[in-house]
């Protein structure tokens, strides 16, 4: 498990997920695995055979293409706690993901609007 404080994910939401996979697999030499959602397909990218990020489709009326990271942290019902009253709104209460652990979203005061 990612130590509190440290990058533990990070996924790409592109409006061309073949096209980003292709760019990935070409220049960095990542291989995928396919993880069907509800929503569509979740592609786990690898490298030299170790999860490092998650590839989704940003659908064609989504966001400009971005990279989101994730940092791992102790509690996240307690530092969501300390996020809003640093400032932070919270834009996705927390869920726990299967297989993992809990996740929330809180954007920094000194994101854009459209963080998040």
């Amino acid at each position: 498990m990612t130590s509190h404080g440290h990058f533990h994910w990070n996924e790409l939401a592109t409006h061309d997920v073949e096209k980003a996979k292709k760019f990935y697999a070409d220049t960095l030499g990542w291989t995928y695995e396919g993880m069907p959602m509800p929503e569509g397909t979740y592609w786990v990218a690898s490298a030299g055979g170790e999860p490092v990020a998650g590839i989704v489709d940003a659908g064609s009326d989504g966001p400009a293409e971005s990279w989101m990271g994730y940092i791992a942290v102790d509690d996240v019902d307690a530092r969501a706690k300390k996020a809003v009253q640093a400032g932070a709104k919270v834009v996705q209460p927390a869920f726990d993901i299967p297989g993992s652990a809990a996740s929330s979203s809180w954007p920094s005061p000194a994101a854009p609007p459209s963080a998040g």
